[in-house]
């Protein structure tokens, strides 16, 4: 059994949605096939700017749902034939009167919560996967359609549920079982609580859904289809010398994946890390390229690190005082005003005089989180203990990612001095003890110039010296080469 999933953009119209229909006839002729699919491209932002704009009394919402109405009664229009398309018409309607009506309650409200938030995006997944469950069948290609609301179960923490996996696996299962379907189509994205309410598995939950079906079901793989071929030493818009990586462990996509890589979302990794099951990232609309191979350990590819990531609307903030040093419970207390207001810690460093602590946050939080700790240590500021926490907005962090970083000597010192020498400023620095990651953050204004100098470095030089080595042009490349990567692999020139 395997699990195949297609994003946003590989389901975005009809045209795309015959592509996928192509990749799964020829993929459901190896094993029976769960295909989980996410709502039509850009369809959950759509529906969530209806839902804000509702609250806000803003008119437009209604502009937002038309569209959203269109665009499924034409998908339908070129997917089925005439005679075949007056029950999925009537219930892209359907559900359209009833997102107008939900949207209408939160008009006149002028409050939109998140169990609302759930319920309207919702539907783009919902409406979807039946469509192109019944495109497979007028294609002559045998198709079920469930609705994962039936399957997943989740705790009540709308926009971002957390799955009860021992009833959730039971379900599956149990479904599974019953079912002699060769192909069956599942709505990602949505899930239901113990009261029956509908939740969400927050940004990156069709993969996350995916990755559930493979886990509970023990499945030979998950193929995550997206519109690249792979995951990629680099961000492709930032520099064009951008190469796939063939392959790589769970931890470093993980890693990869946090620090912006979105191409597979962190919690995809954990169910199908926990059951050794291969993850494949293939490209719709390149279906033969070889993409992207995510399992328990990766093959040395002669480069000691494996991708260079970024996240940008980075804020750092600083709480500085002499009265810090030696004095135990600040860290505790600084955590603890960032979590009473639900605000996440992406980077923390903190110096070894005990005098300052440096916490990378969301630049959106920036403002709550100076409220909160400015409260939490109110006392101290007044005594100049502490002083008021430091806020610096346009920031970003860069992360090299390598699992053969680990006790590989001059790593770091190459990376800075990469960035030094092109005039980028680090303002904080961040490593774990597994020594897979070097985080920097960084000026935003100076992203593109640094990952463009850290790819050349670690990257570009290697791949040149190494058909420098090739070309036969003598044993300078090689040693020089040896210098740089002793773990890289050499080829001889036949």
């Amino acid at each position: 059994m395997q699990v195949l999933k297609f994003g946003g953009t590989s389901v975005a119209n009809a045209e795309n949605i015959k592509k996928v229909i192509e990749i799964v006839k020829q993929s459901s002729q190896k094993d029976k096939t769960i295909v989980v699919v996410s709502a039509l491209g850009g369809v959950t932002d759509l529906l969530l700017n209806a839902a804000s704009l509702s609250e806000t009394g803003n008119e437009l919402y209604k502009e937002k749902l038309s569209e959203f109405e269109q665009r499924h009664l034409e998908a339908v229009k070129q997917l089925i034939p005439v005679a075949q398309q007056s029950q999925l018409l009537s219930l892209v309607k359907k559900s359209c009167n009833e997102l107008e009506d939900i949207c209408n309650g939160i008009f006149l409200l002028g409050e939109l919560t998140a169990r609302s938030k759930d319920r309207i995006s919702s539907y783009g997944e919902w409406i979807s996967s039946q469509i192109i469950a019944a495109a497979f069948n007028a294609n002559k290609v045998d198709a079920v359609w469930k609705d994962a609301k039936e399957l997943i179960v989740t705790n009540s923490a709308f926009t971002a549920a957390e799955v009860d996996f021992k009833e959730t696996d039971s379900k599956i299962n149990g479904y599974y079982n019953s079912q002699s379907a060769s192909i069956i189509i599942i709505p990602g994205f949505i899930a239901t609580d113990k009261n029956g309410v509908t939740t969400t598995l927050g940004r990156g939950g069709s993969d996350y859904t995916a990755a559930i079906i493979a886990s509970a079901l023990n499945a030979k793989a998950l193929e995550v289809w997206t519109d690249v071929s792979g995951m990629m030493t680099a961000d492709p818009r930032l520099t064009n010398n951008a190469r796939i990586i063939p392959n790589i462990s769970y931890q470093e996509a993980m890693e990869l994946s946090h620090f912006g890589a979105k191409v597979i979302y962190p919690p995809t990794i954990q169910p199908v890390m926990n059951k050794a099951i291969p993850v494949w990232i293939k490209n719709t609309f390149a279906p033969t390229d070889t993409g992207t191979l995510i399992e328990s350990t990766s093959s040395s590819n002669g480069n000691i690190v494996r991708g260079i990531s970024s996240i940008n609307n980075i804020a750092l903030i600083s709480l500085e005082g002499s009265g810090m040093v030696g004095i135990p419970g600040f860290s505790k207390r600084l955590f603890e005003a960032l979590s009473s207001e639900k605000i996440n810690v992406i980077l923390i460093t903190q110096s070894s005089s005990e005098h300052s602590i440096c916490v990378g946050i969301d630049s959106k939080d920036a403002g709550k989180a100076k409220h909160s700790i400015d409260i939490a240590f109110a006392n101290e500021i007044a005594l100049q203990k502490v002083e008021p926490l430091k806020v610096e907005a346009d920031l970003s962090i860069v992360a090299l990612v390598g699992e053969n970083m680990k006790n590989h000597t001059g790593i770091s010192g190459r990376m800075f001095g990469a960035m030094g020498r092109n005039g980028v400023n680090i303002r904080a620095i961040a490593q774990g003890s597994s020594e897979k990651n070097i985080s920097t953050v960084i000026a935003t204004k100076n992203v593109k110039k640094a990952i463009n100098v850290l790819h050349e470095e670690f990257f570009e030089t290697t791949f040149k010296l190494v058909n420098l080595f090739i070309s036969g042009t003598g044993n300078v490349g090689g040693k020089l080469l040896a210098q740089l990567n002793p773990q890289a692999i050499f080829y001889k020139k036949e």
